[in-house]
């Protein structure tokens, strides 16, 4: 019955959040459970098509992407795949009538890095921001105000703006895998031999002007989504208190994170907040 196989591939979406983040993963239970199956749909797409090309060494990435990315389009046409995690992306994507271009933005910026590791100027960055994170905000976006477009744009700008943060957070945090394992260069303009705190901290107050933007738009959410973004904006944002406070130099040599215990005390004093309209 397709009705089974779409509950094991829905499971399946669950377990690669549970498995590849923690954090995430907490954020997202604290989402409505009428939306939450969705973003696990989503999470689970853009972890594979991820997976590829940062993971899989041993294989030939370029065929591996090349599959993934066939198989994506017939499940889109075909409103199925045998694919779990595209099967349950599919449904979402038809549900909530999430836009090609974004998938495809999603896609293109995917592809570069698999031949593309260093970012000269602050357009191909904010090109490759763009298809790497934005657009997977905007996914989310779609997913949290259920068919109301003049919400979705509304809110687009913020949505935007908080997925580039906490894309920027995460290269800043895995400086020292992506330099050194991957031979990559996210940040213009910044000599990753030679970080030093004034490079530092202009990454740091480009990425807090993000956070400024997104966190009016969360205020504004849909119920249904407001306080599992919340959370996950908490988190992001002690993350990047904890890269203030690291030395540039040590960033480099290790990946900084957010202890469990902390994300839990971090989700309780973000609830209180919630419930009393703090936020």
């Amino acid at each position: 019955m397709k009705s089974i196989f779409d509950s094991v591939s829905h499971a399946c979406s669950k377990t690669v959040t549970k498995s590849y983040s923690t954090s995430f993963s907490l954020a997202t239970k604290m989402l409505s459970n009428t939306i939450r199956q969705d973003i696990y749909n989503i999470y689970g797409f853009v972890r594979f098509a991820d997976e590829i090309v940062d993971s899989f060494h041993d294989y030939d990435k370029q065929v591996l992407f090349n599959n993934f990315a066939n198989d994506l389009e017939l499940a889109l046409e075909q409103k199925i795949s045998l694919n779990p995690i595209l099967n349950s992306f599919q449904e979402t994507y038809h549900r909530h009538n999430i836009d090609k271009h974004l998938v495809d933005a999603f896609m293109k910026s995917m592809r570069t890095d698999l031949h593309k590791n260093t970012y000269l100027t602050n357009e191909e960055y904010n090109a490759y921001i763009y298809g790497s994170a934005d657009v997977v905000g905007l996914m989310c976006l779609k997913v949290f105000v259920k068919g109301d477009q003049e919400k979705y744009e509304s809110l687009k700008d913020s949505a935007m703006s908080l997925g580039s943060a906490f894309q920027k957070v995460n290269f800043l945090r895995d400086l020292k895998a992506d330099f050194e394992d991957l031979s990559r260069t996210y940040f213009p303009n910044t000599d990753l031999n030679h970080l030093d705190e004034v490079s530092k901290q202009a990454i740091i107050t480009d990425i807090e002007n993000d956070f400024a933007k997104g966190f009016e738009g969360i205020k504004r959410l849909p119920i249904e989504a407001k306080f599992g973004v919340f959370v996950a904006y908490r988190y992001y944002s002690q993350l990047l208190k904890k890269l203030k406070k690291t030395p540039a130099l040590d960033i480099k040599s290790t990946r900084i994170r957010v202890a469990n215990y902390k994300k839990f005390e971090l989700l309780t004093r973000s609830y209180v907040k919630y419930q009393l309209n703090l936020m």
